[in-house]
């Protein structure tokens, strides 16, 4: 699994375990439709810390408890090829 589709599986599963429509986060996070829908969608494959920031906050986690999650946390970056 590459490395960005990471924060999209993040962002999923937490959207499907607290029933929130991605259009609706973008309204939560006050992130633009279209950039979530980029990162979601596989487009945007480096998002800018403060959009996960606007997210996470979204989800009522701080930036840290956002990122700490097992597949991040044991993502190797030995593995990834640099495009």
């Amino acid at each position: 699994m590459e490395y960005s589709e990471l924060y999209v599986k993040r962002i999923r599963k937490l959207c499907r375990d607290r029933g929130i429509a991605i259009n609706k986060l973008a309204n939560m996070s006050d992130v633009k439709q279209s950039t979530l829908d980029n990162i979601v969608r596989g487009l945007t494959k480096n998002p800018r810390v403060k959009t996960l920031h606007k997210i996470a906050l979204a989800f009522n986690m701080t930036l840290a408890e956002f990122l700490d999650f097992e597949e991040l946390n044991e993502y190797s970056f030995e593995d990834d090829v640099d495009e």
